[in-house]
């Protein structure tokens, strides 16, 4: 797995080179197919960013997708074709597998991919809940309690339990039971389980989660308080259900709670998935004040303190409404034409939308009369699970003497809200008497000209239906050529004089529009419908947008600028600019989706910001090239223990060390200018560290930083210079931190601060030590290996350990390397006389796969490696011991501890209460492995009998 601490992913696919196009091929620059964004994402993300680039052949496209490319998981149209994916600000659902597609029309497309992984913890949640059929009046009293922890988190989360102090494990206390932990839909699950509580069992408990510290994520804890009191929530609402209110109305829903231990906390939520905005929730209280229909629904009361289920009462706010009143004439269903004539029946049906729907009523006017059902003119009202709201005027042999306007009124029974009337009217002037008909049916055309209409990119344009027939009916718009939401984001559009007005318009709107008769057209006939084609016309897209290319001068210097899509498709020119000077023009090669500009030997006057523009009928798309000769800024590398230590009581010195990010892609780099200044004050010191030759990419550079002031911060900058002048710069801060003997007295390091003493992870071993607290045993694995204590006794201690459990497997090594230590006796010594040092230590080596523990002393210069000087394997007890062995190093030096994995998972090796004393050790412990001692001691008095030898030959 490749870890990246960055605040933005960027994946880059660099230029081709300038030879004839081969089939498409791609490849992502990685040491793994798999990245993981680091850090909480709810509290930061690390930086730099990172680049991952694609070599590829010419002339071709790029489209990132994820999921193997669904439309539903494509980015934004600017990111989809470039070479370049960047993900600002990197959310957990944004992780998976990313495909970088790659097409020139030649062979199959190119495809790879890389995954993302984004790490993050959340704050576990304690629930509480007891046995079915357990619960009495006192929800918790002597019964089977069940405490559930769950934290959503990536990688896989492990769950630690405490009672107070007390660390809580399998099988250390018999009314304790601890699942293994199982997933459910929050994430996955470890639940505690106190059997028939105890007096003991009433206290507070507290779950700790934790990802094993990656990428520095930190263990996170809740407290739950467990006592005889302890029950599930219940609430009431004080309001009526349903209730039933006019616009504008101000109302208030009441919630009280009527038990619970912890007290319970009420929320409010909505069926409208979110509360009204203008909603005032004052504890259990809510206020809407002036509703309106849009808030009204179903609004709950929900009481939660973690126990038990939570308890939810629910209301449902009804606002009264009358809105979309609609009438339709339905012909003589005996005759198959569109024309209502006289002698022949008539139906007139009037709708409205009425809340709440069995307070609405009707009445019929005639002439502003009313008018009451009788042989000739029946009123019904239909069944209103057929069609709600509606209302027929049934007029049998129509005659002249029923011409006249007829009304529909709708009204709401509880009052408030103003009545709805719908106008119909019937006369002998409708239509010429000649036909005996009154009422003519729709029809639409597109006017001459109007369709295809050609619109360019921005516009405001108007598509337009002629719409003819009496009463003129309303117009529906539509997408025609696919299901697709209109400008406004709706399916549909109403248009009552045919017009449909696209203000803005973009190229996604390019396509066939229908506009269509409404079904409640004053007919109860067939819909007419006609299409209307919109083409939009837009500038070239062109990429690249902005490209900064840096090169040394006199080196040749190509831009591309490449054609991604235009309409219409033919290209008419290119120019080349520089700071607006008009460097070449031509007309664009048909068979070419790119044009190109050379600057053969690059001088001072050619740098600048390039510019290309791509035009065609609709405008121009621009490509912009920044060439500069400026050198890439350095990185630092943060890898090392930067502290230079000094035997100077006020002053430290630091030792900084960095790589320099493409040091070829420039003129060689001179020199670095050094910039710092003391946190909080304005002066700068500056200095110049000369570079004698070319720098090699990776190569690590340094510079010690001396005389800073303990125990102040400083900033620090660092800038590349070249012939061309000042790159970019680098700035971090140097932190003091206080050494821990660094020359050699008295050493003693018991792992309880993070920092561990400048205790470093070997890089060159198979896996790491761990550092943890109380019990190393895993309750799914290794029920029998590691400490439940550190050395001292302690379940809040510190200790470092090896954990065997998968994916390790025998013989794997784990590496634990000291600071260095500067030998500076008192008196001079000679070779055949070194200082002593007792180094000791605590280890515990519980488990029947105990593999080996070996200590090590390695001096600096040193290039072989020789044995340990203290060893020991198999299972040692369920006891911390101590070891101690004397070491006679001649320069500076570190121990190493090295713990080798066993043949199964219960091997877990500990140490703790590492000391390093001058002197031989007085009182070396029994248990330790006396073939070592005698080894060592054998060889430390064969080295001295050859070196007197050697000097007596002298003599």
């Amino acid at each position: 797995m490749l870890l990246v601490h960055s605040l933005a992913l960027i994946y880059f696919c660099p230029p081709p080179p300038p030879f004839p196009p081969p089939p498409a091929r791609l490849r992502i620059w990685s040491r793994s197919d798999k990245l993981a964004a680091c850090g909480c994402l709810r509290v930061s993300f690390c930086s730099p960013e990172l680049l991952k680039p694609c070599g590829i052949g010419r002339r071709y496209q790029i489209r990132w997708t994820k999921t193997a490319g669904s439309m539903s998981d494509r980015f934004q149209d600017s990111s989809v074709f470039n070479e370049t994916l960047h993900i600002a600000k990197i959310l957990r659902t944004q992780g998976g597998r990313y495909y970088c597609k790659a097409e020139n029309g030649l062979g199959s497309p190119a495809i790879k991919s890389i995954r993302v992984d984004v790490y993050y913890l959340d704050e576990p949640v304690v629930t509480v809940h007891q046995s079915i059929g357990e619960a009495k009046e006192q929800f918790y009293y002597e019964r089977t309690v069940f405490l559930r922890c769950v934290a959503n988190s990536n990688p896989p989360v492990r769950y630690s339990w405490h009672r107070g102090r007390e660390v809580l494990t399998q099988g250390s206390d018999k009314g304790v039971e601890i699942y293994e932990p199982f997933f459910t839909q929050q994430g996955e699950t470890k639940i505690l389980k106190l059997k028939n509580l105890r007096p003991q069992d009433y206290a507070n408990y507290s779950c700790i989660a934790s990802v094993r510290n990656v990428c520095g994520i930190p263990d996170r804890s809740v407290i739950f308080t467990l006592t005889n009191r302890t029950a599930s929530p219940s609430i009431k609402l004080l309001v009526e259900d349903p209730i039933v209110v006019n616009p504008s109305q101000t109302v208030s829903l009441v919630c009280i709670t009527t038990g619970g231990e912890p007290p319970p906390v009420l929320t409010w939520g909505s069926s409208n998935d979110s509360l009204p905005q203008r909603s005032v929730v004052n504890g259990g209280t809510l206020t809407l004040p002036a509703i309106t229909s849009e808030e009204a629904g179903a609004y709950s009361c929900v009481a939660s303190n973690n126990v038990g289920n939570p308890a939810k009462k629910s209301t449902t706010i009804v606002v009264r409404a009358l809105k979309k009143g609609r009438f339709w004439i339905t012909p003589d269903p005996y005759h198959n034409d569109d024309n209502i004539q006289i002698g022949r029946e008539v139906k007139i049906s009037c709708q409205v939308e009425a809340t709440p729907p069995e307070e609405l009523t009707f009445s019929w006017l005639k002439n502003g009369r009313a008018l009451r059902s009788s042989e000739r003119m029946v009123i019904t009202q239909t069944d209103p699970d057929i069609s709600p709201g509606t209302t027929n005027l049934d007029i049998i042999d129509l005659k002249f003497t029923d011409f006249g306007t007829y009304t529909c009124v709708a009204a709401l029974k509880g009052g408030g809200i103003p009545e709805i009337s719908i106008d119909v009217n019937i006369s002998s002037t409708t239509v010429p008497p000649l036909f005996f008909s009154f009422l003519v049916p729709p029809n639409l055309t597109v006017p001459r000209g109007k369709s295809p209409l050609v619109a360019r990119e921005g516009d405001t344009v108007e598509l337009e239906c002629l719409v003819s027939g009496k009463p003129k009916p309303i117009i529906l718009w539509s997408r025609a050529d696919k299901e697709a939401p209109m400008p406004d984001g709706s399916m549909q559009m109403e248009s009552y004089d045919g017009v449909l007005r696209i203000v803005n318009v973009s190229r996604e709107m390019t396509g066939s529009y229908r506009c269509q008769t409404s079904q409640y057209n004053g007919f109860n006939v067939k819909p007419r419908e006609a299409v209307v084609e919109l083409i939009v016309q837009y500038p070239p897209t062109v990429e690249p947008v902005f490209m900064e290319m840096r090169q040394g001068l006199g080196r040749p210097v190509v831009m591309t600028c490449r054609v991604l899509r235009a309409h219409p498709s033919r290209v008419l020119r290119f120019e080349w600019l520089l700071s607006n000077r008009l460097l070449h023009a031509g007309a664009f090669d048909a068979q070419r989706d790119e044009t190109e500009y050379t600057v053969r030997n690059l001088n001072r006057d050619g740098l600048g910001e390039y510019t290309c523009n791509v035009i065609n009928e609709a405008g121009a798309g621009k490509c912009t090239f920044l060439v500069t000769g400026k050198a890439y800024p350095p990185e630092f590398y943060y890898d090392t223990y930067n502290p230079v230590w000094q035997n100077k009581p006020r002053t430290y010195s630091f030792k900084l060390q960095w790589t320099q990010m493409n040091p070829n892609a420039v003129d060689r780099i001179v020199a670095y200018r050094l910039g710092f200044r003391q946190m909080g004050l304005e002066r700068w010191w500056v200095q110049e560290i000369p570079v004698d030759g070319p720098i090699n990419k990776g190569e690590l550079m340094s510079h010690n930083l001396t005389d800073l002031i303990k125990p102040e911060s400083y900033e620090v900058r660092l800038t590349p210079i070249t012939r061309f002048g000042e790159g970019n710069s680098t700035i971090r801060i140097v932190r003091y931190s206080a050494p821990i003997n660094p020359h050699l007295r008295e050493f003693h390091c018991s792992f309880e601060d993070e920092p561990i003493c400048m205790f470093t992870q070997d890089k060159n071993d198979d896996f790491d030590w761990t550092r943890h607290s109380a019990a190393t045993r895993d309750t799914k694995y290794t029920p029998n290996t590691g400490p439940s204590v550190d050395r001292t006794g302690s379940k809040q201690g510190f200790y470092m350990y090896i954990e065997t459990s998968r994916p390790r497997k025998e013989g794997d090594q784990a590496r634990l390397v000291s600071p260095f230590f500067n030998v500076a006796p008192k008196n001079p010594y000679s070779i055949s006389n070194p200082p002593a040092y007792c180094f000791g230590f605590f280890y515990h080596m519980y488990g029947k796969h105990i593999g080996t523990l070996n200590a090590f002393l390695k001096q600096k210069g040193q290039t072989s490696s020789e044995g340990p000087v203290w060893s020991l394997n198999g299972n040692q007890g369920d006891h911390w011991k101590q070891a101690k062995v004397s070491i006679h190093p001649t320069s500076s030096f570190q121990v190493v501890l090295e713990g080798i994995r066993g043949p199964g998972i219960e091997g877990d090796i500990a140490i703790d209460d590492v000391t390093l004393e001058e002197g031989e050790c007085r009182d070396p412990p029994t248990n330790l492995s006396s073939k070592v001692l005698f080894r060592s001691s054998h060889i430390w008095l064969l080295c001295v009998t050859l070196v007197m030898t050697l000097l007596e030959g002298q003599r």
